[in-house]
């Protein structure tokens, strides 16, 4: 076996030299191509970013620069080591419609990273609910999109779940509108409950003057009278100033005398003959 492998190599010396050097400049183009596509992607969106283009869209146009360049330098390494790419590419063309129809779910969260980028309805930053979680959107991949929850879990959902439901942007205007109910019981003093809400509001600055805040009656239930707290706030401030006025209106509703009712059932009894 020894004897025939160096026979095999002496025959077919020069073919296995110039194979080798051929095989090492491919490879030399490979990784020359892995380092060009890396320092070209991180200077795109180094420049993009210095135009304040948004995260997101920097990271997803990135990713598409870094394959788009890999593609092109393999196709040169595979040329220099004599493949015809000419042939190739029609091969690559029909594995990839086998590989489209065999990757569909994959393709369908491409083209919907696509559609997050043309219409953003998000970007970076952004606090948002998207398919049944709530995250701040840390970056949209070519095929999925980060969150980072209040509890910082790292969250990824594929872009197709993003794009199929329905999305709330809490972080697309400015200002936010805080709606509470308070319920009072039927024995309390409904205008001095007003009046302790309205001064609650008037206290604290987060509250704005315009729109203005809305203190009303909204229904008399079964255990208590309902009342509606509706203050305006920047969305920065909107967790911060629920969970206050919350606080606000159980300590001054005690000190006032002002009973918050838990659901209750009266029951009267007859005596029959």
């Amino acid at each position: 076996m020894l004897e025939q492998a160096v026979k095999f190599f002496e025959n077919n010396q020069q073919m296995i030299v110039s194979f080798s050097i051929k095989l090492v400049v491919a490879l030399i183009i490979f990784y020359l191509g892995r380092w060009v596509a890396f320092g070209l992607s991180r200077l795109i969106g180094k420049a993009l970013l210095l135009r304040h283009v948004d995260k997101a869209v920097v990271s997803f146009l990135s990713s598409i620069v870094n394959a788009a360049v890999m593609i092109a330098f393999t196709l040169i390494a595979l040329s220099h080591l004599g493949v015809q790419t000419a042939s190739f590419l029609a091969i690559l063309g029909a594995a990839g419609l086998a590989i489209a129809l065999a990757l569909q779910g994959s393709l369908s969260n491409f083209a919907s990273g696509v559609l997050i980028i043309i219409f953003r309805p998000f970007k970076a930053g952004d606090m948002v609910e998207v398919a049944g979680i709530s995250g701040v959107v840390q970056r949209v991949d070519m095929f999925q999109t980060i969150f980072k929850t209040g509890d910082n879990k790292k969250i990824i959902v594929p872009n197709s779940q993003v794009t199929g439901g329905a999305i709330i942007n809490y972080s697309a205007e400015g200002k936010r509108r805080v709606d509470l109910t308070i319920g009072i019981s039927y024995d309390s003093d409904l205008r001095l409950a007003k009046q302790i809400l309205t001064e609650i509001l008037a206290a604290d600055p987060r509250v704005l003057k315009d729109p203005e805040p809305v203190i009303a009656v909204s229904a008399l239930a079964d255990s208590a009278v309902q009342l509606i707290v509706r203050p305006w706030a920047l969305s920065e401030h909107y967790w911060p100033l629920y969970w206050d006025i919350l606080e606000q209106v159980k300590l001054r509703f005690d000190a006032a005398g002002i009973e918050i009712p838990f659901p209750q059932m009266s029951l009267h009894m007859k005596k029959g003959n």
